[in-house]
């Protein structure tokens, strides 16, 4: 396993109308040059908003951005943060991305894979999962479930899609087996940029699913918590497909 550092280098304050990406620009090139290296966790959102002195909103803005990115990854949790992703995800995530702008593998592809993989992370977790990963992956229902009820949720948001993937990677790291985890986390992260605004009806059952699948998680129960998780998965995958307008876009 990478040790983690907490070391943060020096970085200049920033000044700007759309300083996000300011933030951004800074935290890429400390990654790029070694100074953060991957595994490394960045600062409180609060201190690096005293180091870049801007607001906690610009910080978390820029973020998410660059968990989009592929080079973060947001984790919710005591022992959470952010942390700079490895360099194999990031390929990874960079070659998915790649093969489906020019044309190598479809949308429909991508989900059908998605949901065989989760299947198969479902069976091995059912196996292998710790107290420490039920609880982990039950905290995570239970935060998905006070969002969706404070927002009375049509589409997927911001704080959901954290949630979302939060839920999925677990989910990988329960399995442990680093490899399927890996192409989870790559998979969910192209796949929650075509549910935004696309998602309404899997969202609205999305709590009582999760229930439903942790309830024979946590039992153990392979083909019962599998066969629910699909089932989600697949509404989902329907959701999508029939409203993939703007794709190109998306991709791009």
């Amino acid at each position: 396993m990478v040790s983690r550092r907490n070391v943060f280098p020096e970085v200049a304050p920033v000044v700007t109308t759309r300083a996000f990406e300011h933030v951004c620009s800074q935290i890429r090139q400390l990654i790029a040059d070694g100074s953060l290296k991957p595994g490394d966790k960045l600062p409180p959102e609060r201190e690096l908003a005293a180091r870049f002195c801007v607001s906690r909103g610009v910080v978390r803005e820029a973020l998410r951005t660059l968990e989009v990115a592929g080079l973060l990854e947001l984790r919710k949790g005591g022992s959470g943060g952010a942390f700079v992703v490895h360099e194999q995800l990031r390929m990874l995530n960079q070659v998915f991305r790649d093969m489906m702008h020019f044309g190598t593998f479809s949308l429909a592809h991508l989900t059908e894979a998605r949901q065989k993989i989760v299947k198969i992370a479902v069976e091995l977790a059912c196996e292998r999962a710790t107290e420490e990963d039920f609880a982990a992956i039950e905290a995570n229902i239970d935060r998905t479930e006070i969002v969706v009820k404070r927002h009375n949720l049509q589409s997927m948001i911001p704080e959901r899609a954290e949630l979302a993937s939060e839920f999925y990677h677990l989910l990988g790291l329960s399995s442990k087996n680093e490899v399927i985890g890996m192409v989870i986390d790559t998979l969910t992260s192209m796949l929650l940029q075509f549910t935004a605004n696309r998602a309404e009806g899997p969202i609205l059952r999305l709590v009582e699913s999760r229930r439903r699948f942790f309830k024979h998680f946590r039992a153990r129960d392979a083909v019962r918590a599998s066969k629910e998780i699909i089932i989600f998965l697949s509404a989902l995958q329907y959701t999508i497909l029939s409203s993939a307008d703007g794709v190109d876009d998306i991709i791009r």
